[in-house]
């Protein structure tokens, strides 16, 4: 069952159970698939769909920092919760030790020996792996192994 699909049947699931936040997330979730598709003329895949959850993450916990600054707890609690919604649509998170591993392998592959030499490391590392983490955290994982 494609992503697309599972973010639908979920919807319906929280319209009919009456989980607000659940069906309030989907639905923004499915908004944005939607515009994607409709800008890019396509039906988007599951590695898109993913891309666009993930983003969809990521401006959540960006509120949440600012919601943490202003110490609003009433959109703290909103966008956790919203966080959770979405990650579960999303594959379980690479553990830091197994990225490192990935990117020291990918260094010793392309025999990169200094931080001019990301882009090739990058270019090898993101298809492996895959959504499972942040591209900041794999960028950074990066830079930091290749100034040592």
């Amino acid at each position: 069952m494609s992503i697309k699909t599972q973010l639908n049947e979920s919807m319906k699931d929280a319209m009919k159970s009456g989980d607000e936040v659940r069906k309030r997330t989907v639905r923004m979730a499915l908004a944005a698939v939607k515009q994607a598709e409709v800008d890019k003329r396509i039906e988007l895949d599951d590695a898109a769909v993913m891309s666009i959850l993930q983003k969809e993450v990521k401006n959540r916990r960006e509120s949440l920092e600012e919601a943490k600054k202003v110490n609003r707890a009433d959109l703290i609690e909103a966008n956790e919760a919203e966080i959770h919604v979405l990650q579960a649509f999303l594959p379980k998170a690479m553990p830091a030790e197994e990225l490192r591993a990935l990117v020291q392998a990918a260094i010793a592959e392309t025999g990169a020996a200094s931080p001019a030499d990301m882009g090739k490391v990058m270019k090898t590392v993101m298809p492996k792996v895959a959504g499972r983490a942040p591209n900041d955290m794999v960028s950074a994982t990066v830079r930091e192994l290749l100034q040592k």
